[in-house]
């Protein structure tokens, strides 16, 4: 018995180090490229109507920001150039709060965005400039939002029926 014990010590032990160091590699490239899961900065580049650039205001290098909960026109589709230009027009130059969930496929951090405590994910589908993402799931945080802009013809909904970047990018690619 009581060598029992003391296996089952020792087991429960190494079980411990072991998700150690199968965690420590997965976790220590976010903290050494500077992983912050909340930090302000200035933008300093707006992509398109999803994507910016952001220096943080501790210094260093611009990070790629996707913002969450969205999902803007491709460049090349129509309404992408706008969606450009307001968004660039609210936050360039701006000092903004990047509240970081997790990353993409791209690397991009996938953050929610807000200038002065207002989320710009929401204002961009209310201004009619994205739609709300819709998850496997369900649907997004805007997708009231989205109804609204599609009700008022405000931005891309102006025509009545656009294209949904999904869409557009299964049927064309991307424009990159």
């Amino acid at each position: 018995m009581l060598l029992t014990g003391w296996v089952h010590f020792f087991a429960l032990r190494f079980r411990g180090w072991l998700v150690l160091c199968v965690a420590l590699p997965v976790c220590v490239p976010a903290f050494a490229a500077g992983y912050r899961p909340t930090f302000a900065g200035v933008v300093d580049y707006v992509a398109d109507g999803d994507t910016l650039h952001v220096v943080p205001a501790q210094g260093g290098k611009p990070v790629k920001v996707r913002i969450h909960g969205i999902d803007a026109p491709e460049i090349c589709q129509s309404g992408g150039a706008s969606s450009r230009a307001a968004l660039a027009r609210r936050v360039k130059g701006q000092q903004v709060v990047v509240h970081a969930k997790s990353y993409d496929q791209y690397g991009r951090t996938i953050a929610r965005v807000t200038l002065g405590g207002e989320d710009i994910g929401e204002w961009m589908v209310k201004q009619g400039n994205a739609w709300a993402y819709y998850y496997r799931v369900g649907s997004g945080p805007y997708t009231a939002y989205q109804r609204q802009a599609q009700a008022a013809h405000r931005g891309v909904f102006v025509s009545g029926d656009p294209m949904a970047p999904s869409l557009f990018r299964r049927q064309h690619g991307s424009c990159h």
